[in-house]
């Protein structure tokens, strides 16, 4: 029997494995394992590339296609296979979701997520000449690090509880840093040198709590390290950054954003997510935005090609997408 409760109104509110499910028409039910099929946007794929696994940061599905790199979200998908823009996208997934409800005998099946390592313990360190010279090949220096709140690490503990079991882990090396907020709590820890960069403690707008609304221009970008490198530069702007790309600021933010400055754009990777990220906030917020066409991100187009490249081929750029 259809029960009107099971409609929703946003898609926040459909589960992204029945995303994946419906439209990837896959022969068996998600309930938290990884699954790969032949690429869906590469019909020359012989190979089965195309993955869909659980991003447990979030504990929701996420999707990457090897054979074409494109990956995201469960929206993502949707407007990569519809060419949809978002808010199609969005408003596709709820009428289709609540269609399905209402024909079908839907019984959400249980959804698992391995238990995933929480942050125990973080032990500080000094700062060394080895941690200023990796900073350094970005132009980010002592001070910029201060004033956002970046230590090194010298090792932090990892906890988990399995099955009853409780595990630990000692993580410790030359290059692991750590992000704090204004109440020296911990949200991020970065790992250049690891083949896991990045663990997340907690969601946090990078560089809120830095801004002065004392510059014209806001630049979001798609990491910490991208807005230090690019503030470094010494353009008459002030910077940002979400989680990640995948992680859009909310309504009443920009809504605020918007009063403190002359004009807001996005500064994001030279890739596809990149892309997706810069179409999503024009979209939801109408802001332009823009890519450095060099290397990927703005930090490796400064290690790879040095300052004044950079310089040169990022100042037109950022001036005629202010000026827009």
């Amino acid at each position: 029997m259809f029960n009107t409760k099971n409609l929703v109104l946003e898609e926040t509110d459909v589960p992204s494995y029945w995303v994946f499910q419906y439209y990837l028409n896959l022969s068996e039910p998600l309930t938290g394992q990884d699954v790969k099929i032949k690429s869906i946007f590469n019909p020359n794929d012989k190979t089965p590339s195309f993955c869909v696994y659980v991003d447990k940061s979030i504990g929701m599905y996420k999707f990457k296609d090897f054979s074409t790199g494109k990956n995201g979200n469960k929206i993502d998908l949707v407007k990569l296979m519809f060419d949809l823009e978002y808010r199609d996208a969005v408003r596709k997934i709820v009428e289709d979701y609540n269609s399905y409800v209402k024909t079908t005998d839907f019984e959400q099946v249980s959804f698992k997520v391995q238990a995933k390592w929480e942050i125990d313990f973080v032990n500080t360190r000094q700062w060394t000449e080895n941690d200023g010279r990796y900073w350094l090949n970005f132009r980010i220096g002592s001070n910029l690090l201060k004033e956002y709140n970046v230590k090194p690490i010298e090792y932090y503990n990892l906890i988990k509880e399995e099955e009853g079991e409780v595990r630990k882990l000692k993580i410790e090396g030359h290059s692991i840093y750590g992000y704090f907020d204004k109440s020296d709590e911990l949200y991020k820890i970065y790992q250049p040198s690891s083949k896991h960069k990045f663990h997340k403690v907690k969601s946090y707008l990078q560089g809120f709590d830095q801004l002065t609304y004392t510059q014209p221009y806001l630049v979001i970008c798609s990491s910490l390290k991208d807005a230090l490198c690019l503030k470094s530069i010494g353009y008459n702007i002030e910077v940002l950054a979400p989680d990640s790309e995948n992680t859009i600021i909310k309504p009443h933010v920009i809504e605020h954003l918007k009063k403190k400055y002359k004009k807001i754009v996005t500064f994001f990777d030279n890739d596809t997510a990149g892309s997706l990220a810069i179409d999503k906030y024009k979209t939801l917020y109408n802001l332009d935005g823009f890519a450095l066409p060099l290397s990927k991100d703005i930090s490796d187009s400064m290690r790879e090609h040095g300052f004044d490249i950079v310089h040169q081929t990022l100042k037109p750029l950022l001036k005629e997408i202010l000026n827009r």
